[in-house]
Formats: C-alpha cells, sequence, structure tokens
C-alpha cells in the first residue's frame, strides 16, 4: 500500500499512540451534496454484481415481550426474537439469499428493525433507520432480502434506540463450503451484558447517563472515563443535589482498555443466554477439535474469554481469515467476533469471559469427561497469560487488500465525555431527524482511509455497516475495532458497496448518545 509510510503503520495497530496532525478530510461535512439513494440504481446495480447460488433461505422473526430463563431462578421479562435469547441460529452458505420477514408485536407502539451486523449486504436491507429504512411500526411486518456473499460469523441485533441492550439478538452464520480448517464440531458463544427486566429497562440506563456525572453527589468518581469537548475534567468533585446512581458504573478500570472499561453496572453477564451460577454446557470428547465462533452481543462490556486448561487459536475475526495465533486468552470489544481452534482435553474444562475491568464474569462448561463443576467464580490462570488483541494479528494473504494509495482521508475524531454524556464524531452528534446531515463523503471505487483519534478518556469499539476495514498495511480485516483513548487507529477500506452507511460505537448508549454517522457515497 503505497500510501501508508513507516509512521502511519505504527500507528495502526489498536495500542499505537498517536502523534502529530491527523491528515485533513477531504471529504467535508458538505450536506449539499446529492447523496446515493439506498433504494437506488447504484445500490440495486452493485447487489447484481454479488455471486448467489440461487438458493433462499426463508425465515420468520417476530419481535415480542416474552419472559425468558436465564437459569438459576433468574426469569426477566424482555423483549426477544420468538421468545427467546438468544434467538435461533441462523445459518446459510456464502452466496445463498436470506429472506427474513420481521413481525414487529412489541409494545406501546415501539417500532424496531434488524441490522445484519457485519454483511456487505445491498443498503436498503441493512436495517439502520432512519438512513435506510423506515422503523418498522408496531403491528407491522417488514421483509429483509440480500444475497450473503461473504462466509463468517455475524450476528442480527436491532438498530432503534438502545433495544441492542434487550433480548433481540441471534447469531448467523455464513459457511464456506470449501473451509479447509479440518474441525470435528462447531460451538457458538454468545456473550451479553444483561440488565432488562431484572434492575431495570436499558431505557431507564438511558435515561440516567444522559444526565451526566455533574450532578452526582456522594459517589467515588474513579475510573469514569471521557473528557468533555469544553475540557472538563474526567472526575469531576461531587456537587450538592446530585442525581441517584442506580445503573452508572463507578472505578472500573482495565490496562487492556486504557483506564475506564465501561459505564454501566450489570447484575449479570451471559454465555449463550445463562448465567454464571447456572451455565450452558457443551458436551463432547477428548481430542476433539473444536471451531469456537465468539459473539459479544453486549452493550457496554469487553469480555476476556479463555478456555481453562487449554489454548486457543485464533483463525478469523469479524468474519475474515488472518495468519493462525496461538494464545491463552482473548479480548472481545462489543460487536466483535472471533473464530478459534481448540483441541480439547479430557475432564470439565470452565469457558470463563471476564466482563473486562467489572469484577465480574460470565460462565459456560465444556465437559468431555468427568469431572466437578467449577464456582460460577473460577479464574483460569488463562486469564493473566497470553492475552490477544487486535493490533497484534495480521490478514490473511488471500483478504489483504491490495496495494493502493489513498484516494481520500477523513479524520475521525471520537469526542465527548462522561461529565455531560454528550459523545460524538467530529464534535457533532449524530441527529436521527436530519441523517444526511454532517455526512462523511466517498466515492464509489475509491480507497478510503480513515483516521480515527480518541480525544476522550475513554474506549470505543467503532462499527463500520456494509463494509470491513483493514488495520493498517497488514492487520486484520474487520468491521469492528477498539480504538483506545487518546489513541490513533487507521484503517483502510475500498468504497464498493454504494448507499448510506452509518459509522459509530458498538457501545449501545454511546451510539444512541450521538457517536454515529452517516458514510455516504455522493450519487
Amino acid at each position: 500500500m503505497n500510501s501508508i509510510n513507516r509512521r502511519s503503520v505504527l500507528l495502526a495497530g489498536l495500542g499505537a499512540a498517536g502523534v502529530g496532525a491527523l491528515a485533513a478530510c477531504t471529504g467535508g461535512s458538505d450536506s449539499g451534496q446529492a447523496l446515493i439513494d439506498p433504494s437506488g440504481s447504484a445500490v440495486a446495480a452493485a447487489e447484481k454484481k454479488r455471486e448467489g447460488t440461487g438458493r433462499r433461505q426463508k425465515i420468520a422473526l417476530t419481535a415480542a415481550p416474552a419472559t425468558i430463563d436465564l437459569g438459576g431462578g433468574v426469569r426477566p421479562r424482555t423483549w426477544a426474537f420468538d421468545g427467546r435469547t438468544p434467538g435461533r441460529e441462523v445459518r446459510l452458505s456464502v452466496g445463498d439469499t436470506l429472506v427474513a420477514e420481521l413481525s414487529n408485536q412489541l409494545p406501546d407502539r415501539n417500532a424496531t428493525s434488524i441490522h445484519w451486523h457485519g454483511i456487505a449486504l445491498r443498503n436498503d436491507m441493512d436495517g439502520a433507520p432512519p438512513a435506510t429504512q423506515s422503523a418498522v411500526r408496531a403491528g407491522s411486518t417488514f421483509t429483509y432480502r440480500f444475497v450473503a456473499d461473504a462466509p463468517g460469523t455475524y450476528f442480527f441485533h436491532p438498530h432503534v434506540g438502545v433495544q441492542l441492550d434487550r433480548g433481540l439478538y441471534a447469531p448467523l452464520i455464513v459457511e464456506d463450503p470449501a473451509e479447509t480448517l479440518g474441525h470435528d464440531d462447531e460451538w457458538t458463544v454468545l456473550l451479553d451484558d444483561w440488565v432488562d427486566g431484572v434492575t431495570g429497562t436499558p431505557d431507564e440506563v438511558f435515561a440516567e447517563l444522559k444526565q451526566g456525572m455533574g450532578g452526582m453527589q456522594g459517589h467515588d468518581m474513579g475510573g469514569m472515563g471521557g473528557t468533555d469537548t469544553d475540557g472538563g475534567p474526567a472526575s469531576p468533585s461531587p456537587t450538592a443535589g446530585g442525581m441517584s446512581s442506580g445503573f452508572m458504573l463507578m472505578g472500573a478500570e482495565s490496562d487492556l482498555l486504557g483506564g475506564d472499561a465501561g459505564d454501566v453496572k450489570y447484575p449479570y453477564h451471559l454465555v449463550n443466554g445463562r448465567v454464571a451460577t447456572d451455565p450452558a454446557v457443551y458436551s463432547s470428547k477428548p481430542g476433539k477439535k473444536v471451531r469456537l465462533r465468539i459473539i459479544n452481543a453486549g452493550s457496554d462490556t469487553a469480555y476476556r474469554l479463555v478456555l481453562g486448561g487449554h489454548k486457543l487459536t485464533i483463525t478469523h475475526t469479524d468474519g475474515f481469515p488472518v495468519r493462525h495465533q496461538e494464545v491463552d486468552a482473548l479480548l472481545v470489544g462489543m460487536g466483535e467476533r472471533y473464530d478459534v481452534l481448540v483441541t480439547l482435553g479430557d475432564g470439565v474444562f470452565p469457558l470463563v469471559a471476564v466482563a473486562e475491568g467489572k469484577n465480574a464474569n460470565g460462565l459456560a462448561l465444556v465437559r468431555t469427561g468427568s469431572g466437578s463443576k467449577p464456582s460460577a467464580t473460577v479464574r483460569p490462570k488463562e486469564l493473566n497469560r497470553v492475552i490477544m488483541t487486535a493490533s497484534r494479528l495480521r490478514a490473511a494473504d488471500d483478504v489483504r487488500l491490495k496495494t493502493a494509495m489513498a484516494d481520500v482521508t477523513h479524520r475521525i475524531e471520537l469526542t465527548g465525555g462522561m461529565m455531560h454524556y454528550n459523545w460524538a464524531i467530529n464534535g457533532e452528534q449524530f441527529e436521527m431527524s436530519d441523517p444526511d446531515a454532517n455526512p462523511i463523503l466517498v466515492e464509489e471505487g475509491q480507497r478510503v482511509r480513515l483516521d480515527f483519534l480518541n480525544r476522550t478518556t475513554m474506549w470505543h469499539p467503532m462499527h463500520l455497516h456494509g463494509h470491513t476495514y483493514q488495520l493498517g498495511a497488514s492487520g486484520p480485516r474487520k468491521d469492528t475495532a477498539i480504538v483506545l483513548p487518546r489513541r490513533k487507529l487507521s484503517v483502510f477500506f475500498d468504497a464498493d458497496n454504494p448507499g448510506q452507511w452509518m459509522l459509530h460505537c458498538h457501545n449501545a448508549y454511546h451510539g444512541e448518545a450521538g457517536m454515529m454517522a452517516n458514510v455516504a457515497y455522493r450519487a
């Protein structure tokens, strides 16, 4: 990639320090530009180029209130697809067409949608209201129809408000008939932080967070990240007449995440929809090679994941292959997915997902023989050994972007903080009422560089819809990547999927507060 010098390569990793000035944004924030319509001819033309098998898989998804069983006697009332969380796994082969009819049976006239996270699909099927469709009104249906032409581990969830933090999510696996990993079995592992129906609802959480920290009284402010754009301190002194703190998390710290680990206190952390005291169990036999498809469906929590007594070999991230890396533990931010291979030993082993910086964990068990069940708070020694983050991975040769000059560079400043809870991109909070305002403009056929500069003291998992980007010159291909506080991350993608695409923090509360932008193709 001729446009990348040694300096920018060194800055491209997750842990690279930001230094010097960023390249100017050559697209600008010109909302007067004509943008490609999500249902326009350019989108239809791009869809025709996708290689399809001609096979169609039809599914029906009903979003409705449900009382679900999380194990251990925990039975919260939430919203779910077809009465269960996680929803039923959807599997299809690469090139198949998915036809998914969503029926919205949510209460109180709540609209919803389905976003197919990580899939590079046609723009009007992306499920991101109001940019790509109108939200599906209560009592109505909407049919999503698209070709899934890239194999990988994905999932789907709503893209309205903070509905992600309810039970409306499920795995989506696109299988590759030509896969050569040679494993004996697969196990999909969904991680989630859970509050709904236990201590409150996500809407109540967001209402409290939006008040910010300025009115907090009598609470330890240590570890609350994010410096506001007005230069206010990250840890203000308590003031009189403050608000209650039923949901806001205090003092969550993580070196891996560069400081503050999260905003929200969760009563439970789930693995495949089960609490740690009553975990899900995967049964197999010693010596079997198993592919774990790991998905973080959480809203405010990164997880450090291990399988006690085992090494993990990372093979893919966000659906794309990487050069294989053997590790002890893996850091998974919200929206990220990793595929790993593991050869199972003989006995009962804890799969532990530690809520990074939050002194809590999720748990599942792998049983291949006799042995006692470990405690719900077990901490395998692998947690503090070799921990893998995306910056240390390299793309497999066959998916690395071809060398090309960047045609356009956009400066993506992540701004805001906990004081006023005013998260934003380039100082502009996204307005749902005007999604075309302040677009990040690209043109079809361009090589695009995004320079993320995190001006806050909190980490952000940044997700781009409809595309995958590459971290630096040879890093992994991803659609969601962690940008550490006060650091810079440079990524590159080819503008080959016309339309209007959301770029946002996959912390559900940061995104809803305004850390979102429209990456829009010029007409």
